[in-house]
């Protein structure tokens, strides 16, 4: 077969997978949504991965449409669906954040505190110095000086229930950058110490609390730090294609889970259930009061867009908060327009394709 008849025969194929609340979009929404749903189905049969884009437009709180296109996984002729399950990386970041938020409101913790009241051994790290102490708040605004992961990073790969440990074999592996407060800089790690200054505080393991405060009371039953055997096989097989050519190996090998960056990037999750958490943030907030939500979008004055866990967009015809994530084999954004309440995740079982993921969010929701 031609690629040509190839590139046919997929968006064909894709073009019968499940689809919500599509009669519940008025005429304007149906037009906007059609031409979103038309440029994910063309990208991924282009890309021509055998891999997949899932998903979900939100309105206030509620899914009006969600989908799915190109294969959960090709070598068990698996398609995927609105149910398939992929790994959300970052947004991991902005559970952290939330849990952050919520020990404050309980005042077991405060933004300004110094990590090291919680974990004393972040003075292990080099450069650090007892004249410029990081902040709680440092942490969570990626402003600590913390460079991105320890080097060499070999060990974002490890058992959930061992990721302290991995965390301290961290510590003499990594190092500052620059003087805390002074300049943005994204830190896998600097989240890895918040998660364990959560714990610590909170007096309850990081996994249990985010367990018990925020997928439990939101119902969030597709989402794990990891997959358990009944849920497998909704899973979509990670395509790492971050250097050209498609490895399997590194996010197979972390299905055992992130090692040290449980708190920063361990989650999975399918479109549809991590819109109950979005949209937590905007109609009705149910995990955290307003004023809370508020302080996760207050900007640092040394950074453009990155508050607590969330990336803020402002300008013109735009106000917007986001997060993305990006593992090997995995891709996922969301993004909330705060003034119309519309929301888009979209998740993918591949790095690099046609779809610009942050773009297409973008222009949805403009369009709306």
């Amino acid at each position: 077969m031609t690629p040509k008849k190839t590139l046919l025969a997929l968006v064909a194929a894709f073009s019968f997978l499940p689809l919500i609340g599509f009669s519940q979009l008025s005429g304007h929404e149906n037009e906007v949504i059609s031409k979103f749903s038309d440029h994910l189905k063309n990208d991924v049969a282009w890309d021509n991965l055998n891999g997949s884009i899932s998903a979900a437009v939100i309105k206030d709180n509620k899914v009006i449409w969600a989908k799915a296109f190109g294969y959960a996984d090709k070598d068990r002729n698996i398609l995927a669906d609105t149910g398939t399950v992929y790994r959300i990386g970052s947004i991991t970041k902005t559970f952290t954040a939330t849990l952050l938020m919520l020990l404050v409101e309980d005042k077991k913790i405060s933004l300004d505190d110094y990590v090291e009241k919680y974990v004393p051994e972040i003075t292990d790290i080099k450069g650090y110095s007892s004249k410029h102490k990081i902040t709680i708040r440092q942490l969570a605004s990626h402003t600590s000086g913390i460079k991105r992961d320890p080097e060499p990073d070999s060990f974002y790969i490890g058992d959930p229930s061992q990721w302290e440990r991995m965390l301290m074999r961290c510590i003499p592996r990594s190092s500052l950058a620059f003087t805390p407060g002074d300049k943005f800089l994204y830190s896998n790690v600097g989240y890895a110490f918040l998660g364990l200054a959560l714990e610590r505080a909170g007096g309850e393991p990081y996994i249990d609390m985010l367990q018990r405060r925020i997928i439990e009371p939101l119902q969030m039953h597709d989402t794990f730090l990891l997959v358990p055997d009944n849920k497998v096989k909704n899973m979509a097989v990670g395509l790492s294609n971050m250097s050209g050519a498609v490895d399997l190996s590194v996010p197979f090998k972390q299905q055992i889970g992130m090692g040290y960056g449980l708190p920063a990037g361990s989650l999975y999750s399918t479109p549809t259930d991590l819109a109950k958490f979005v949209t937590s943030f905007i109609t009705r907030p149910q995990i955290l009061n307003k004023a809370s939500i508020r302080k996760m979008e207050d900007i640092s004055s040394v950074s453009d867009y990155y508050g607590l866990g969330l990336m803020i967009r402002s300008g013109i015809n735009q106000n917007l908060i986001e997060h993305d994530g990006y593992v090997p084999g995995y891709t996922a954004q969301f993004m909330v327009n705060l003034d119309s309440k519309y929301s888009v995740i979209i998740m993918r079982n591949y790095n690099q394709g046609s779809t610009d993921l942050n773009k297409v969010a973008r222009k949805l929701l403009l369009d709306l």
